[in-house]
């Protein structure tokens, strides 16, 4: 699952409600299965945690289980929902669109579903664009697509308007779909709605290709990503064994978190060199990347390298300059690497052949695969589930093996990263045969 926080206590997992949930359900008449508010997910499966929070007599920690409730906090009568799509594009954003409205409609019969384009700015007072209505009919192909039918965007918004216009647009459940910073958005909207005291729940569904938020064990668009990255390695390996030492270097997705690389690389079974934010490495020295890099080119005459788009930052140059949202934009690791290896091998009077790749924007664009689009489905299903039944400042998880409810706070607490230390990374090294450290 990667490199964790301390477990939340039980107040830090507490699942903000609007009121008592009092309607009768009106997806009774669809399924027999209901989820009692009792019912519970653990944070921790770890035989060592369990027997000391035991021994301690301590509260287990644990997740409100995910799914719908035999009772509903809204009358779906006249009732407005709103949804909107933040950040970059990722495989499966669509389904999770078209999930969303299906669930609401023909599970509950909630007719008015409106979609706000291009991110928050589509809430602000300044939108491009008013919300389009959203219908089953219209949306019966658009989890054949990749991107977004609504469209998105990055960069904060004034909070009080956008609550200002779903008061205007008599939005009841906002769904909003993207990452960290679009959660901490919603999380902020959530906060000054109740500081209105209105009756709006904001509900989270978790959008990262990176694979990098916390408390979800994997998120919608990796398993296209990872699919998407194994073309793109197999064929940097292809290029490089048809040359006389021949490179093919990789670069893929991962600002702060390896995990599309390593699992790229696993699925492959083709990359030499697996390179990520989590484990820093040197250039130069007898211990250094190139050195080894050299030595696997002039022994097996050709090399396949997978570098995230986070590493070796402390090796490239920083611009300074922040995107849209205020993230540091990185330096660009494949062009870097690129040309020092090519100075690196001449400077050795070593020939060489290096085709360099970068699919992200590729992967990125893609519709979902099979995996994914299954996976939309559900999250899509038990946000519908959880705006109806009055959750709010939340988002949906998937922690062993269940789908949850996760307060937006915890979100917000830190990043998901890959642990040198556990079993993904030992099978890395396993499968490409490169030194533990590099330094």
């Amino acid at each position: 699952m990667g490199d964790l926080p301390d477990l939340p206590t039980r107040d830090q997992l507490e699942v903000r409600r609007l009121g008592d949930a009092r309607v009768p359900s009106p997806y009774q008449g669809r399924r027999e299965r209901f989820i009692d508010d009792e019912g519970r997910v653990l944070v921790t499966a770890e035989t060592g945690e369990l027997e000391a929070l035991l021994e301690a007599d301590a509260a287990i920690p644990s997740f409100e289980a995910a799914g719908p409730r035999r009772e509903v906090f809204h009358s779906p009568d006249q009732l407005t929902c709103g949804i909107v799509t933040c950040g970059g594009l990722c495989p499966g954003v669509n389904d999770v669109i078209r999930s969303i409205v299906l669930t609401l409609n023909h599970g509950y019969g909630v007719r008015r579903v409106l979609g706000f384009h291009y991110g928050y700015a589509g809430l602000s007072a300044h939108a491009r664009k008013p919300p389009t209505f959203l219908e089953p009919a219209a949306l019966e192909n658009a989890h054949l697509h990749g991107g977004t039918l609504l469209g998105t965007s990055r960069g904060p918004q004034s909070v009080a308007e956008m609550v200002d216009n779903l008061v205007r647009w008599k939005v009841s459940i906002l769904f909003t779909v993207g990452g960290d910073g679009t959660l901490r958005g919603a999380s902020a909207i959530a906060a000054e709605i109740e500081q209105r005291g209105l009756p709006i729940g904001v509900i989270g569904v978790p959008k990262t290709i990176d694979n990098d938020l916390l408390w979800i064990e994997r998120s919608f668009g990796f398993a296209t990503a990872v699919e998407a990255a194994r073309a793109a390695i197999g064929a940097a390996h292809t290029e490089a064994r048809s040359a006389w030492n021949g490179i093919g270097l990789v670069k893929l997705m991962g600002r702060h978190s390896g995990f599309i690389a390593a699992h790229a690389t696993l699925a492959s079974g083709d990359a030499n060199f697996c390179l990520v934010p989590e484990v820093p490495f040197a250039l130069e020295g007898d211990n250094g990347f190139l050195r080894h890099l050299e030595e696997r080119v002039v022994t097996r005459r050709h090399a396949a390298v997978v570098v995230a788009e986070g590493a070796g930052q402390d090796l490239v140059p920083a611009s300074g300059e922040r995107d849209a949202s205020g993230n540091l934009k990185l330096g660009d690791i494949g062009g870097f690497l690129k040309t020092r290896i090519r100075e690196h091998f001449a400077a050795n009077e070593i020939p060489i052949d290096l085709k360099y790749i970068d699919p992200s924007y590729m992967i990125r664009s893609q519709p979902a695969n099979t995996m994914d689009s299954s996976f939309c489905l559900i999250l899509g299903q038990h946000a519908a589930h959880a705006g109806m039944a009055g959750r709010t400042d939340m988002m949906v998880g998937f922690w062993n093996h269940s789908f949850t409810h996760v307060p937006l706070s915890l979100v917000a607490a830190g990043r998901k990263q890959l642990d040198p230390e556990d079993e993904i990374w030992q099978r890395v090294l396993d499968a490409t045969g490169q030194p533990p450290r590099m330094r």
